[in-house]
């Protein structure tokens, strides 16, 4: 559930078809001014209807300050948010959005900026690369999708200031163009960086090829649009202790934090019920979490001071939540 003063009014002004399956979607602010500002690689939420929420990362917009740009793949399991976007938002709609949030922001980098999208992984990564124009930060960027007519942004890629720093690869074409990650990631720089975005099996292919060329965990940083599947079969009850109500709640096997204390009448705002949203991160001031999320950074898991409520458990018997 998220809060009134979370949300703003954005009105649909332009839905175009960007590739094969993917569809942009142009939002302006609706009788407030324009939309909050917001650095490269933040996403908001879109509210859909009937209780469908979905979060999308901000494109930079083709359009005017102020205005987002989000650009959407219908997925063939859609849990009703990308055939929403697809089949039911028209030009001239009004919804409700979040302020941006970001958990994957473009940090200041004294060495190269290596990013890698792939699918619709694209859009922060576009994002982040025309902020490094901006910068005037050293960076190359590749782009790999099943076939050219599945590149989102192509044509804005190459014929614009990103265009000379862009490699595009395509599954379905020669050899050649293909991308030798190996290569690309053989001896890293002490202050180098590297941005991922796309499928959790190319999120996880750049990971581990990076890792085994001497990339540092530090120096790696990922946006997961999906979580991998978790096996729960394993799943023990926990308590959890609300510290400022002065309560105790069970979390039975199977049950997630956020619908447990839901249960009891305590809400926490939740909005992806995955981890990679970062919307239900709340203080733990005791105990160990279990983390199962996508969302917060290795230094934030290792802290153990906080934790996503809606999937991640408890390593310890009794778990005290700042709630």
């Amino acid at each position: 559930m998220q809060k009134a003063e979370d949300l703003v009014r954005a009105r649909i002004v332009q839905k175009r078809l960007e590739a094969d399956d993917i569809v942009s979607v142009l939002l302006r602010g609706e009788g407030s001014g324009p939309l909050p500002s917001h650095e490269a690689g933040a996403h908001i939420d879109l509210h859909l209807g009937e209780g469908v929420i979905r979060q999308y990362s901000l494109c930079p917009s083709s359009g005017k300050d102020g205005e987002y740009e989000v650009a959407v793949l219908r997925e063939p399991q859609s849990r009703g948010g990308s055939r929403a976007v697809h089949d039911l938002l028209q030009v001239g709609q009004v919804i409700d959005i979040s302020v941006p949030r970001n958990h994957f922001p473009l940090k200041s980098c004294k060495g190269k900026v290596l990013l890698f999208a792939g699918g619709i992984g694209i859009t922060p990564i576009l994002a982040m690369a025309e902020e490094c124009v901006r910068r005037g930060q050293p960076f190359s960027m590749h782009y790999c999708a099943r076939s050219a007519d599945r590149m989102a942004y192509a044509r804005r890629i190459s014929e614009g200031a990103v265009g000379p720093h862009c490699q595009l690869h395509y599954d379905d074409g020669p050899d050649s163009q293909k991308l030798d990650l190996a290569a690309v990631l053989q001896a890293p720089g002490p202050d180098d960086a590297l941005y991922v975005c796309g499928p959790a099996g190319f999120i996880n292919w750049v990971l581990e090829t990076a890792a085994a060329n001497g990339w540092t965990e530090a120096q790696l940083h990922r946006e997961f649009f999906a979580a991998p599947e978790i096996d729960a079969g394993q799943d023990s009850a926990f308590t959890v202790r609300l510290a400022r109500a002065g309560r105790d709640v069970q979390v039975a096997p199977g049950v997630s934090i956020v619908e447990a204390l839901d249960a009891e009448g305590v809400m926490v705002p939740v909005s992806c019920s995955e981890g990679i949203c970062g919307m239900c991160v709340v203080s733990v001031l005791d105990g160990e979490p279990e983390h199962r999320d996508f969302v917060l950074s290795a230094e934030e898991h290792a802290r153990n001071d906080c934790l996503t409520a809606c999937c991640s458990r408890a390593k310890t018997p009794v778990l005290v939540l700042d709630l």
